[in-house]
């Protein structure tokens, strides 16, 4: 019998690159469908009787499952490949709409989004899959279009599912949307069965033929020494990390406390919402340019120059006050997210082995998620023992360190600009 050779990413561009935009059209369908749901589940708890802090509790859920199952998704991806991860969950997920759908109490309805959340803890498959069949230099243009697929579902899927529901009818009222989102999710795994190939191959024929700038990146790391490395050790890998963690910080401030913030200062609900919708807007269209852009400057610049323009936009917010000024803020804070969120990813890319990418993503991803839940804490708890802008001025002033700490201690990544291998005991923190 003859020996086939693995594929390589040249043998097959052509396909892939069909089977990549058929990806982001699912992730755009996928997150539609997790939106038409996002802001109706308050009203569908309540429909259930369900007091305040049950409400939280069935918010909460989705986003433990999610925390704590992305990390084993992206491990699971790097054994048995990308493709069935992604079609156990996206069909999993689907069926938990309909489950939700006919939830006889509000606590199965936790469970079920418990479920639901552990089974959309696939986005690091997701990149890995885009990583494995996207070369280095175009990495982040490519993560670029994913993440404005990301943001385009989930400005579209909100509005969607308010025009679906009923909340007169209770519960029952629920069920076209939870039935629609079902759907969407059942097209998307239609789409990964019929139109996307296994690229595990590539992985593992990148990782035969790949060399490390340092020794300690060698394939054959435990999950244990990808999370060290990823979180504390290397230099890239753990600026990334934080620098990740800080920017969901920016998101639990900016969704949690900046409307509040707004509406003390009397502006009316429909500026409030355009303020609200400026920020995901500039952020999601933005990354169209700043993914492609970091492939030609470089990723470390647009880290830096993301997460300080983003601690200037929150500082504008703290010292300033009116809606036209409070709009550019918005617009600042959108741009520095875009310039920083593909990017990271990219980075991410750059340095982690092919053999462990996934799992390096999904760690990554464990500590940017964990981002949004600290910011919102950590800004509640400054506004209520000093004041709103205690909180922002306090935000800001993380996310300005962060990118310092960046520009100190990471190194550039991207193959075309300047990496230079970094000798094991300085590339380590010890």
């Amino acid at each position: 019998m003859t020996d086939v050779a693995p594929p390589t990413p040249a043998d097959t561009a052509r396909s892939d690159s069909k089977a990549l935009y058929v990806l982001l059209a699912v992730v755009f369908v996928n997150i539609a469908g997790f939106g038409v749901i996002i802001p109706l589940l308050p009203f569908y708890a309540k429909s259930f009787g369900a007091p305040d802090w049950q409400v939280f509790v069935l918010f909460a859920a989705y986003s433990v499952g999610n925390f704590f199952a992305e990390p084993l998704w992206g491990r699971l991806s790097d054994r048995i490949g990308r493709r069935p991860v992604l079609m156990i969950t996206i069909f999993g997920n689907a069926l938990t709409y309909v489950m939700l759908a006919f939830a006889p109490n509000l606590w199965v309805a936790c469970l079920i989004r418990l479920t639901g959340g552990v089974l959309t803890g696939n986005i690091s498959t997701i990149q890995g899959y885009m990583a494995d069949v996207t070369p280095p230099d175009r990495r982040a243009g490519r993560l670029g279009l994913m993440g404005a697929a990301f943001s385009l579902g989930f400005m579209t899927g909100p509005s969607i599912g308010g025009l679906l529901a009923r909340a007169d009818l209770g519960t029952v009222g629920f069920r076209p949307p939870l039935f629609f989102a079902a759907c969407l999710a059942l097209a998307a795994g239609i789409g990964i069965t019929l139109f996307v190939r296994e690229t595990r191959g590539h992985a593992l024929h990148e990782a035969a033929t790949h060399t490390t700038s340092a020794e300690h990146l060698h394939g054959e790391l435990t999950t244990g020494e990808i999370f060290r490395l990823t979180s504390f050790r290397e230099k890239a890998l753990s600026s990334c990390s934080q620098a990740g963690l800080v920017n969901n910080l920016n998101d639990g401030l900016a969704w949690g406390l900046l409307p509040l913030y707004f509406a003390e200062a009397g502006l009316s609900v429909a500026r409030i919402g355009i303020l609200a919708a400026l920020y995901p807007a500039v952020w999601g269209i933005g990354q169209l340019v700043t993914g492609g852009l970091s492939d030609r400057t470089g990723r470390k610049p647009l880290i830096v120059g993301g997460m300080l323009l983003q601690a200037a936009a929150l500082g504008l917010f703290a010292a300033t006050e009116g809606f036209a000024i409070w709009a550019t803020a918005a617009v600042l804070l959108g741009a520095g997210t875009a310039m920083v969120y593909p990017t990271l990813l990219a980075a991410i890319g750059d340095v982690a082995h092919p053999g462990w990418r996934a799992r390096s993503v999904g760690i990554y991803r464990l500590w940017r998620d964990g981002g949004f839940a600290v910011g919102a804490l950590l800004a509640g708890a400054l506004a209520d023992a000093f004041d709103i802008d205690v909180a922002i001025w306090a935000v800001a002033a993380l996310t300005g360190a962060s990118g310092i700490v960046v520009l100190v201690r990471m190194y550039e990544t991207h193959p075309r600009h300047d990496r230079t291998p970094v000798p094991d005991d300085a590339d380590l923190e010890s």
